[in-house]
């Protein structure tokens, strides 16, 4: 996205003093709090996560530097549910129902999805399954797209056509929650009415689009920084942290089912659970993952998150956060602001861990700030608009008929 600024460069101890268990970026034990928690209801990262796992999919492993030359996206730049979709009925048909392949195959009453012998998630993107929280927001929107093909039947499409109407629905119904639920409480209602109107002024997309890497491995790793200590699922159950309870890879049990009432508000009611604020703090089930997420590592600290996203921004050779704020005429964050001295550290400040100080100096934790917004704002709707079938280059005036909520009850 800014080609021509510097790369930042610090030494790995320091990353990896920053990024560890005990480190800065480290919040420990301390439960959800009044004081912890943002604004942004808790459902809102999950589905940014599932939004980069959309649009993104670097496999490359970590590594002090990387030959960005070299990188591949797995995923095609757009907000299209490739991750649902795959290759369709034809492509990949172990993914819809070999009766009525214009609908999704889930499994047993389909209160979780189709799984093989060993609890594997048979879906588009085995991302998807990393834990249960994501693994049933994409449930429910294989529910949403099956919804779809029967409203279109209804209404007398054929069956060929019916799956075609029922992808469109739905990828218009995604790009319009993206833009005006999603980016509105992630960076501010003010900022996003701006790009949405104005358009981006930094993210120039060719033709399909690209994805900077400011944004895949800095500003939209934001949500790390959101995910609570516990969540609570469901009335039945009590509060679990995300990692090992809700480990995915393997069946739902009926105990941790999402009530989704719980995680996204609906219309003029915030009764959802809240995220944790943008802070520069991880929680330690993040901080300490398990090797079913991380892999076998060599280095004790990849199991850090925190660690693993500062690692993956010098391995590309992103600028400070710094840099990228005086290149956008924004007045950049103090040392003391910042506050990494404690960690030996008298530099520039890495541009992921940046922009999560900056939330917090800026807007208290509760969504993104000036350099982190902008940089996600304009690549998301940029993303949109250069796509020739999204629902803002083909009908401007096309207005969705179920939010978010509605989709998730399906």
């Amino acid at each position: 996205m800014f080609p021509d600024l510097p790369s930042f460069r610090a030494d790995e101890q320091f990353l990896h003093a920053l990024g560890r268990a005990g480190g800065i970026c480290d919040c420990g034990d301390v439960g959800d709090t009044s004081e912890s928690l943002g604004d942004a209801a808790a459902g809102w990262p999950i589905f940014g996560q599932f939004v980069a796992h959309d649009i993104t999919a670097d496999r490359s492993i970590l590594q002090s530097q990387t030959r960005t030359e070299a990188l591949l996206n797995a995923r095609s730049p757009k907000l299209n549910l490739e991750n649902l979709y795959g290759d369709g009925p034809t492509g990949q048909p172990f993914l819809y129902q070999r009766d009525d392949p214009a609908k999704f195959l889930l499994g047993p009453q389909g209160a979780d999805l189709q799984r093989n012998v060993e609890g594997t998630a048979i879906i588009g993107d085995p991302r998807n399954d990393s834990h249960m929280l994501i693994s049933q927001l994409h449930l429910a929107m294989l529910k949403a797209h099956n919804a779809f093909v029967d409203e279109a039947r209804v209404a007398g499409m054929p069956n060929d056509s019916a799956f075609i109407e029922a992808v469109r629905q739905l990828q218009w119904h995604y790009q319009w929650i993206v833009l005006h639920e999603f980016l509105p409480s992630l960076v501010g209602s003010t900022l996003a009415a701006e790009v949405l109107r104005d358009g981006p002024q930094w993210f120039r997309p060719d033709h399909g689009g690209f994805i900077p890497l400011e944004f895949a491995d800095a500003a939209y790793r934001y949500g790390h920084c959101q995910i609570r200590h516990r969540y609570q699922l469901n009335s039945q159950t009590d509060p679990l942290p995300l990692f090992p309870d809700l480990l995915g890879f393997r069946a739902v049990p009926h105990q941790h089912m999402v009530d989704w009432k719980l995680f996204f508000d609906a219309p003029e009611r915030t009764s959802a659970q809240r995220s944790k604020k943008i802070d520069g703090k991880l929680v330690r089930p993040l901080i300490e993952l398990p090797i079913a997420v991380t892999g076998d590592v060599e280095i004790e600290d990849y199991h850090s998150l925190a660690v693993r996203d500062l690692q993956r921004g010098q391995g590309v050779g992103l600028p400070s956060g710094e840099t990228v704020a005086r290149h956008l005429g924004i007045e950049p964050l103090t040392a003391e602001q910042v506050g990494i001295a404690s960690a030996g550290w008298s530099g520039e400040t890495p541009l992921w861990y940046y922009i999560l100080r900056e939330a917090d100096i800026c807007t208290g934790g509760n969504y993104l700030g000036p350099v982190g917004g902008r940089i996600v704002a304009e690549v998301l709707v940029g993303l949109i608009d250069a796509d020739s079938t999204s629902f803002r280059c083909s009908d401007r005036n096309w207005q969705p008929h179920k939010t978010l909520s509605e989709l998730l009850a399906s």
